[in-house]
């Protein structure tokens, strides 16, 4: 386990499964963030990212599931953020982001539900089922 162990428990279920996310920080279009996921549940989803976003801020979140179902659209508070470690000079470090979802529609929940499933069933190594 990391040194940031305690902050790798979760409410849900999250799978690996790299989406493409566009994540916006404000209504400025320098604000917009294009990324995937590292991974994702139905109650959040993690991103690696080079500039940090502060703890509790809100974004605008659209995920592409590339189920060709459209975007899921909604808003997600920043709930952990840590910094890779990285000995390496010269090199950017990189910050873990866990986005928790709010407001997201019913039918988009049982889209995710599902996805989740099937990635269970067919990676169970992947998949990871630790409490927050």
């Amino acid at each position: 386990m990391g040194n940031w162990e305690g902050l790798n428990r979760r409410k849900f279920p999250r799978a690996n499964f790299p989406c493409l996310v566009v994540i916006r920080k404000g209504a400025d279009d320098r604000d917009v963030i294009l990324t995937h996921t590292e991974n994702i549940g139905i109650g959040g989803v993690g991103v690696i990212l080079k500039k940090e976003i502060k703890m509790f801020h809100t974004v605008d979140l659209e995920l592409d599931l590339l189920d060709m179902g459209g975007y899921i659209r909604c808003k997600g508070k920043v709930v952990w953020s840590v910094q890779r470690k990285d000995g390496k000079k010269k090199k950017p470090l990189f910050y873990d982001i866990g986005i928790e979802y709010e407001n997201l529609q019913e039918k988009d929940l049982k889209r995710l539900e599902e996805i989740i499933k099937n990635l269970a069933q067919k990676q169970p190594t992947k998949f990871s089922g630790k409490d927050v």
